[in-house]
């Protein structure tokens, strides 16, 4: 099991080992209580086939979290 306070600013990366940003927050579904997107501020240089929203921060679905140790790692 891991918190969510120790999720919050944890660097996030590709599976190729790209470091795409770090953790900003999570969503969810208020209705079923699933996880849907993590919410990561991206690094300057990333480029990544993730939607971005208004705010210029990635949604990386959950279901891409590979692991989860000294980095989030996650892959399409």
């Amino acid at each position: 099991m891991v918190l969510a306070e120790n999720l919050s600013g944890k660097a996030v990366m590709g599976s190729d080992g790209a470091e795409l940003g770090t953790l900003y927050n999570i969503t969810m579904d208020l209705k079923t209580g699933k996880l849907h997107d993590l919410l990561v501020e991206p690094n300057l240089e990333v480029s990544s086939d993730y939607e971005t929203d208004d705010e210029n921060l990635l949604h990386v679905p959950v279901g891409d979290v590979q692991a989860v140790k000294d980095y989030i790692v996650v892959g399409q």
